[in-house]
């Protein structure tokens, strides 16, 4: 046998239960064909051999929860994140500071603000904003990708106030009863017609920038939670977009689409057959390569827990009568689940909120006893809010729940105060849903946190805000728990676990070196272990080591 390469002197943690630890492999092309001791391929061929000097080596990370695209486009946008600004004098001066080089009448973006972090603990106006940008339209998207703020120039170009808010959204006004800037869920659709779609062009090369900063982190695998647009967004060319950075090498991680669910439409059918609720072509979960393919279709059924907008059995903490809300009718909700249930379409529905929850298990469960399916593997994107009775439903449907524990440090502290201490046990579990024999993936809903896994990682085990409160301690993992969901985990929500996941014979070399034993470190030093390199498909596509 002669190898392509051959990675030798290594302390690799393979996932992989049947041979836990290696110390060498041997690969072909972009598979691995033999894990072996240390050593123990020095009797082979190889064309090259690389002494790793005793790293410690994954399998690569894949997130189960990502919006590539849009994070690529924040790069380019004004950082208004915690990190950036911490009052609305900040963000309102970080507004100007980009309204003084940009030609007027060109829109300004902002990326990230999150109320919640702001010394004012509220949204920005348009008023506020209007001070320093009177002469351009400015949009700020809010972390949570849930509401985005508007001065009056953005307000009069999408006709605020004079046109119809689609269902499922709110347009909120200040003590007068006028627009103050404020676009809640479904209400954005009124401003982003008036930036989207974005050209292939545009959207490829933010691509081409997020599997850069992917690479760094040691992501080989992402999954892609909605092409086509979401909340207001629409992209009707978006797979063109993947396609041509693939094309031109720039799409350099492997991504699983999740198609909008309203880019799903009936077609044309032979009467024997069921009315298909698809693509175009017939087109469903499963259809692609190795590099990129279509998974799930992505359905929204609520809102944002730190919003308070997610639907709720009870009402948020200090806010009477409001329990949140549904993106749509939950008749219509349940018809689209099993619409694309039948048509073959592994389905993502995002559900914070417990009572929506509850409610998109109830479509799951309707659609399965109508239309039986094997390992349908549909899944609750977030389950923000669970309730125990549910965890239950989750294991006995085959459900897959896709929690972010990254929420954890960065808006923890958030939704905390948005639903009590009380119920602070149902947020964001991950314990219980191992414990219940689930699926757990893990995944950051990147670009509304840091989506870097390590981090990720780290939330999992800690289980801390911020502010160093305690989340919810008894959801917390082992360090090996979480590395599991974050390779094995989020492969198996993807039906990749015969070819990722965990580095064994046939499956695909995608890998990375760390600094430092990631099992064996202190929990406290998770976040600070770093990425020497990154392998996809058996070449070093990061190497901050001189490894390649």
């Amino acid at each position: 046998m002669r190898f392509d390469l051959v990675l030798d002197n290594a302390n690799i943690h393979t996932v992989d239960p049947t041979q836990p630890r290696a110390g060498s492999l041997g690969i072909i092309g972009d598979r691995i064909v033999v894990v072996a001791g240390c050593g123990e391929l020095a009797q082979f061929d190889a064309e090259r051999t690389i002494d790793l000097n005793g790293h410690f080596v994954s399998p690569g990370f894949n997130d189960a929860h990502n919006h590539m695209q849009a994070y690529g486009a924040t790069l380019n946008e004004v950082p208004l994140h915690g990190d950036a600004v911490h009052s609305i004098e900040e963000l309102v001066a970080a507004i100007a500071e980009r309204a003084s080089s940009t030609p007027q009448g060109a829109w300004i973006v902002g990326a990230g603000y999150d109320h919640n972090k702001l010394a004012e603990r509220r949204h920005p106006t348009c008023h506020e904003l209007d001070r320093v940008s009177p002469d351009h339209p400015v949009l700020l998207n809010h972390t949570s990708g849930h509401f985005a703020t508007l001065n009056s120039a953005a307000m009069r170009l999408a006709r605020i106030g004079e046109i119809d808010v689609p269902d499922g959204g709110v347009v909120a006004v200040d003590d007068e009863g006028r627009p103050n800037g404020l676009l809640e869920e479904q209400a954005q659709q009124l401003i982003r017609s008036l930036v989207h779609p974005r050209s292939v062009a545009e959207m490829s090369t933010n691509l081409g920038l997020a599997s850069d900063r992917y690479l760094s982190e040691g992501i080989t695998s992402c999954q892609e939670a909605g092409v086509g647009g979401i909340l207001g967004t629409a992209e009707p060319v978006e797979v063109a977009a993947y396609q041509q950075a693939r094309r031109a090498n720039r799409l350099r991680v492997r991504v699983t689409m999740m198609a909008s669910v309203d880019a799903l439409h009936s077609c044309e059918h032979h009467a024997d057959d069921n009315e298909p609720f698809s693509l175009d072509l017939g087109m469903h979960t499963g259809f692609g390569d190795d590099w990129l393919r279509y998974g799930a279709t992505k359905i929204f059924a609520d809102g944002s827990l730190m919003g308070c907008t997610a639907a709720m059995f009870e009402d948020f903490t200090g806010q009477p009568g409001n329990n949140g809300y549904f993106q749509m009718p939950e008749s219509r909700l349940h018809e689209l689940i099993l619409a694309a249930h039948r048509s073959g379409w592994q389905v993502a529905t995002h559900a914070i909120g417990d009572r929506a929850v509850s409610s998109v298990l109830d479509g799951y469960e309707a659609a399965l006893q109508q239309h039986p399916r094997a390992d349908h593997r549909h899944r609750i994107e977030h389950a923000g809010m669970t309730r125990a009775a549910d965890v239950d439903r989750i294991a006995r449907l085959g459900v897959i729940p896709v929690p972010q524990a990254r929420f954890i440090s960065e808006i923890g502290d958030g939704m905390l105060s948005a639903i009590g201490s009380d119920r602070a046990g149902d947020c964001y579990r991950q314990r219980s849903f191992l414990d219940a024999g689930i699926t757990l993936p893990g995944s950051s809903d990147r670009p509304v946190v840091n989506g870097a896994p390590l981090l990720g990682i780290h939330d999992l085990v800690n289980q801390r805000t911020a502010s160093g409160a305690d989340f919810n301690p008894a959801e917390a993992l082992t360090i090996d728990e979480a590395i599991h969901a974050y390779t094995v985990g989020s492969a198996t929500a993807s039906f990749d676990e015969h070819r990722k996941g965990s580095i064994t014979s046939g499956k695909l070399a995608d890998l990375v070196v760390l600094d430092t034993d990631l099992t064996t470190v202190e929990p406290d030093g998770i976040a600070d272990t770093k990425v020497l390199a990154t392998m996809v498909g058996g070449n070093f596509e990061f190497d901050v080591a001189g490894l390649a």
